[in-house]
């Protein structure tokens, strides 16, 4: 009922695809024709978090939504989690296609993944889309502990954001422990703290990432992506600023953190906030993010 096979077929027009690149096995979904526009999912979705705006966007731009490393049916190495090492699954991914520019359009870790590809590739990156992702830096070492008295309720304060997965997520063999069989409680949980409204996450979308992610594989995979953030940090250091168009799109939770920060990695940026929804744009406010986007990419 989740698989691939049958999720896609939700989704008219779009296929299901499996390669090797980079010494790894990924899994992808394609639909639409005219210029790419690679698809990076964030924590703790899958491709599938992209379907409330995949069909509208198919219709002017060849769309490749990529289940990253790690992440839903694509492989789950013990290594290589680093965003470096992840754009380079993309890049290879994007040659093995023929494609010598492509946009890159990231969510939370997918956003990571995409500016490290636009650092490391930047003569095949075209544009780069950002939606409450940005490249791990040294601020997130100064991330408090303890929430801000008051702070940490039903909803994420978007002034002063508490994010314990952060530091969770960093310790291995733990979480798989805990989780496994057991995800959907964290999701649930996460998806009323971050949204506004989490009656856009349906039940079927709950179950769909409940199923990718309540084996002990899949969550060692993902806390992973957490681990290498030091890793991130020191390559972030040695990037240039980037050149190409980039777009930040920020949810109420994100929208500070992405105006301040994306100035300094990025020469011409713009940030659009979403303040009327949560960190799960696509659930809450698809029409919004796809007039922005196709703003942009017009």
């Amino acid at each position: 009922m989740y698989s691939d096979a049958e999720l896609v077929k939700k989704l008219p027009g779009f296929t299901n695809h499996y390669v090797s690149v980079n010494g790894i096995q990924l899994h992808y979904v394609e639909g639409g024709s005219g210029e790419p526009l690679i698809c990076l999912p964030g924590w703790p979705q899958t491709w599938w978090s992209f379907h409330p705006v995949a069909s509208q966007l198919a219709e002017r731009y060849r769309v490749i939504i990529l289940d990253i490393r790690g992440m839903g049916s694509s492989e789950k190495p013990t290594t290589g989690y680093d965003k470096k090492t992840m754009a380079q699954d993309v890049y290879a991914l994007s040659q093995l296609l023929g494609l010598s520019k492509v946009t890159v359009m990231g969510h939370d870790i997918g956003g990571m993944v995409a500016l490290s590809f636009a650092f490391n590739y930047p003569e095949a990156t075209d544009k780069v889309i950002l939606l409450d992702g940005s490249h791990p830096s040294e601020g997130m070492r100064y991330m408090t502990m303890l929430p801000v008295p008051g702070t940490f309720e039903a909803k994420m304060d978007g002034n002063n954001p508490y994010m314990w997965w952060m530091a969770f997520n960093q310790i291995k063999e733990l979480p798989e422990q805990l989780l496994a069989g057991r995800f959907r409680y964290l999701l649930d949980w996460l998806f009323g703290y971050v949204m506004i409204d989490e009656r856009h996450m349906t039940e079927f979308d709950r179950e769909v990432y409940a199923a990718a992610y309540n084996h002990p594989e899949s969550i060692r995979a993902a806390t992973a992506w957490y681990q290498t953030f030091n890793q991130d940090i020191a390559d972030a250091n040695t990037y240039p600023r980037l050149t190409m168009p980039v777009l930040g799109i920020a949810s109420y939770v994100a929208y500070n953190h992405m105006n301040m920060g994306l100035p300094h990695i990025a020469e011409n940026v713009q940030v659009i906030g979403l303040q009327d929804s949560g960190h799960y744009m696509f659930e809450e406010k698809p029409d919004q993010v796809l007039e922005v986007v196709l703003r942009f990419l017009h």
